[in-house]
Formats: structure tokens, sequence, C-alpha cells
């Protein structure tokens, strides 16, 4: 019985780590459904990242996702109203299912705009 617990408790100090970080991974996808393949990351990766760029006005808009594992976490993010891009990090499994965050942020963006061009052109009448 000693020697089954010994081995044990060498199998547990001598082995590598319990888990392995899993994370959603694609490259380039206009869509966040094509962005569901559960991938394991290399050991040296702490990070599921989200990279999102969006661009355009109306019908004429389009967007692009990519997802992966990452060994450092490159949080940022700009947003202009007709163009969004922003990268963003976590690091629990698969945390990284939301594809299109910078999305929602960038209507109230374009609806400030609208709004402050009517102030603007109420104030020059």
């Amino acid at each position: 019985m000693k020697a089954v617990l010994l081995a044990l408790l060498a199998a547990a100090l001598c082995g590598g780590p319990a888990y392995a970080l899993w994370c959603f991974a694609c490259s380039d996808s206009s869509s966040n459904w094509g962005c569901l393949r559960p991938t394991v990351c290399p050991d040296d990766a702490n990070y599921c990242v989200t990279t999102y760029l969006g661009a355009g006005i109306g019908a004429r808009s389009g967007q692009s996702i990519s997802k992966g594992c990452a060994s450092v976490c490159p949080n940022a993010g700009i947003n202009l109203g007709i163009l969004a891009a922003s990268v963003s990090c976590c690091n629990s499994f698969l945390c990284n299912i939301s594809g299109a965050s910078s999305v929602k942020v960038s209507y109230s963006v374009l609806a400030m705009a609208v709004l402050a061009s009517l102030v603007y052109i109420r104030a020059a009448l």
C-alpha cells in the first residue's frame, strides 16, 4: 500500500500541468458561426484571443473575426462609428465564444454622431 501511495505522489509531483487551455479558433471568418471550432492551446499560451474588424455603412458593411490562442493578452480597441477594431482576451475554458462585442458599441457611436449632426443643423438654422 505504501508503494502505491509513493508511486502516486511521485507521479503527481513529476507530472506536467493538470489541464490545457481550450479556445475557439478561426481565421478571417465573416460570421461568428464560422468560429466555433474548439482547439487545445499549446503549453505556452495562457489566453484565448478574439480579433474583430468591422467597417461600412448599411448594406455596404463587412466584418472579419479571428480567434485563437496567445501567450500574451493584447487588449485593445477603437471604434469610429463606421470602423471598429478590437482585440479581447480571456483565460478560461472556451471563453472566447462571443464574436462581435464591438458591433453593439458601433451602433451607439453612430447614433450619437447622428444626434450631434441634428443638433448642429438645428443650431445653424
